[in-house]
């Protein structure tokens, strides 16, 4: 160890954006105001304007959690049988499948986008399958024109889980437009939050009839239940941190790709691998992934970097078909078990400094010297 290199508090892999206290005051004085904490109120309404344009949808939806925005997007299509998606995610995406009555099945990944192998898609279809369920990882926008391909011409639905790709741009379109259906994550953890809290972006007005209804108990009236539903509604507090976070959003995703250019010229000339975007993605820098040369160096520099009070993340690993509620799963999935083994998530938050990225690359940097791994 290298005491030079060690931080004087933690430096966490990441850190809840929050706005100036007295913003998130003024914000919620509304709400003591008119008494409307939940149920469709002005804030949220408010919010569903303001993230329609920045995230350049048609349509959006707001619920209390990714998670439950994601099962209702799945029960909203009536979709049945099996849906095909990734291993190499948050187990979220997985339980919400499987939480539907529906059998996921695992495809492979591409291992430098680290997404859904398109390729691979092909060979899982059957006739049980429903729909295509691919995640873009750690922002990285997926093959959408291949897969959207296959989605037609095998008339399946295709949901994009964008957990991690609020406001990504391709080509100029909002990330949220692809495929029947978009979720995105608004979790305290991610590029921009609303404390907890998720979103569903699409096209048609029908569908979006039917997820609201679906997140407020299957109401379309007082006293009419159209089907079984539940209760994931966001609530004027949360919407509220929402409005004051959208206020710096590019700003934060500006800092981030400081941070990520700064890692990039750090690490450079260092024998590990990490993610770079087309010139076609406007990305947002949610996460700072790096591939280690295999899983016992990775593990190595995760326990030694502890002692510089820097806290990375395996992540994603184990994969998802490795957990034991899933592995009688019969397909194979190699390059995404491979990447599980060597991925590692160093800190990224919106307020890092640039002193603080030199410092973790630094630390790493000395670490890896130390092993076997050519720097």
């Amino acid at each position: 160890m290298n005491k030079q290199f060690i931080f004087d508090e933690p430096i966490f892999v990441t850190k809840a954006k929050l706005p100036e206290f007295e913003q998130y005051s003024e914000r919620i004085k509304s709400i003591w105001k008119n008494n409307w904490l939940t149920n469709n109120g002005p804030l949220l309404n408010e919010l569903k304007g303001k993230l329609t344009n920045y995230l350049n949808v048609s349509e959006i939806e707001l619920f209390s959690n990714g998670h439950q925005a994601l099962e209702i997007a799945i029960k909203a299509l009536d979709l049945k049988g099996e849906i095909i998606t990734t291993p190499f995610t948050f187990v979220s995406t997985v339980h919400a499948i499987k939480n539907c009555g529906i059998e996921p099945v695992f495809c492979d990944i591409d291992p430098v986008t680290l997404n859904i192998n398109p390729d691979e898609i092909v060979k899982l279809i059957t006739p049980k399958t429903s729909a295509i369920l691919p995640v873009h990882v750690f922002g990285v926008p997926c093959d959408h024109n291949q897969i959207s391909e296959i989605a037609k011409k095998h008339n399946l639905k295709l949901i994009y889980d964008a957990a991690h790709a609020f406001g990504v741009e391709v080509d100029g379109k909002g990330i949220g437009t692809f495929g029947d259906v978009s979720m995105f994550s608004l979790h305290a953890t991610k590029v921009y939050n609303t404390i907890e809290g998720g979103a569903l972006t699409f096209n048609d007005r029908q569908f979006g009839g039917k997820v609201f209804k679906q997140k407020n108990f299957g109401l379309s009236s007082a006293t009419s239940v159209d089907f079984v539903g539940t209760n994931a509604k966001l609530n004027e507090f949360q919407a509220a941190m929402g409005l004051c976070n959208l206020e710096s959003i590019n700003e934060d995703i500006a800092n981030r790709e400081a941070i990520y250019h700064a890692y990039c010229s750090k690490l450079k000339d260092v024998n590990i691998n990490f993610i770079e975007f087309d010139k076609n993605v406007k990305a947002n820098y949610s996460y700072f992934p790096i591939l280690l040369p295999n899983k016992e160096i990775r593990d190595l520099i995760f326990e030694n970097l502890q002692k510089y009070n820097i806290f990375t993340r395996k992540y994603f690993y184990p994969v998802c078909n490795d957990f034991e509620c899933y592995k009688e799963t019969p397909y194979l999935t190699p390059i995404a078990r491979d990447i599980g083994n060597r991925v590692l998530c160093l800190p990224m938050y919106s307020e890092l400094s640039i002193d603080a990225v030199n410092q973790i690359s630094n630390a790493l940097i000395y670490e890896l010297s130390q092993t076997n791994v050519l720097v």
